[in-house]
């Protein structure tokens, strides 16, 4: 499937995926990453899927739900998709549901990014370095990409854009919560001037070893960056679940693209009156549990276990 949900979001509401892109095909290898380490690696922009197929497979999504948001946001970077813009500018014709773009930021730059993006009512970038250093270290970039052109190009951007564009930025111990790496976040973002900052936890396991900082490093963010709001909590709300034929579709094909709390997962089965799917498809490989931050995920084996 190329769509899913609508699925509960701490920014977006009920959100409509779209995913325009194969599976972790990617610009960026973020440590954070809720979906593993990317392993096409590119910037290369490209036709992937048929837009057609994927903007009918959305309206029978559409017809079903009543989403906040139609998101695109893909398995990697959604702006690597050459159809990126013709989609939006159908959704925009199509549907009275607004249309979001969650992406890296990395190919902005660019003029044809630029114009495509002009047809969504929403674009989030991530600004998760202040430096180059920090953007080589968090978010391992492409080897050809350049940090002072992305941040140039999303800037230049925030000047043009007539929807709005909300910044994330997520922070990760030890890599950028120094306070000096923070006063250089918050330059940049100051230069956006965006609607709305979200400074983010990772609450999904991580494509690497890494955690939150401490509590009183998000006060102190939220405090530095003009009004930032800190989004730490874990979202709330059920999933739409009616396109699919059985519990374990439902689990393998969300968790795919929104790791699912175990607890999510088996409200899916019962819906289904499937209760032992989890622990089936765990037994065969399909699925993993793994805990983080005190909580534990059900997550598909093929990410993780690379």
């Amino acid at each position: 499937m190329y769509t899913y949900g609508p699925v509960p979001s701490r920014r977006l509401g009920k959100s409509i995926g779209v995913s325009p892109i194969p599976s972790k095909t990617c610009s960026y290898s973020c440590v954070y990453c809720q979906l593993g380490r990317t392993t096409n690696f590119t910037i290369d922009r490209a036709s992937f899927f048929d837009p057609n197929t994927i903007l009918t497979e959305l309206n029978r999504r559409i017809e079903n739900s009543e989403p906040d948001f139609i998101t695109f946001v893909g398995d990697g970077e959604p702006t690597l998709c050459k159809e990126l813009g013709w989609m939006l500018e159908q959704c925009k014709q199509r549907f009275d549901t607004p249309t979001a773009v969650i992406t890296n930021g990395s190919l902005i730059y660019r003029d044809d990014v630029k114009k495509e993006l002009q047809n969504a009512d929403l674009i989030l970038p991530s600004i998760d370095a202040g430096t180059e250093e920090t953007f080589k270290k968090i978010n391992r970039p492409h080897k050809n990409l350049n940090f002072e052109e992305i941040i140039s190009g999303i800037i230049d951007f925030s000047k043009i854009f007539e929807g709005k564009l909300w910044t994330e930025t997520m922070l990760v111990k030890g890599y950028n919560d120094s306070k000096d790496e923070l006063q250089n976040i918050k330059s940049i973002i100051d230069k956006i001037n965006p609607d709305k900052t979200f400074i983010m936890a990772p609450t999904r396991p991580p494509a690497e070893d890494v955690t939150s900082p401490e509590p009183e490093l998000y006060l102190y963010a939220q405090k530095l960056i003009n009004q930032a709001k800190t989004i730490t909590n874990l979202e709330k709300g059920d999933f739409e679940i009616s396109n699919y034929k059985d519990a374990r579709e439902a689990i393998m094909e969300l968790s795919s693209r929104h790791p699912l709390r175990k607890e999510q997962a088996q409200w899916i089965a019962k819906q289904f009156g499937q209760q032992q799917a989890i622990r089936k498809s765990v037994q065969n490989g399909e699925l993993i549990v793994k805990k983080y931050a005190g909580t534990k995920y059900v997550l598909p084996g093929k990410l993780f276990n690379r």
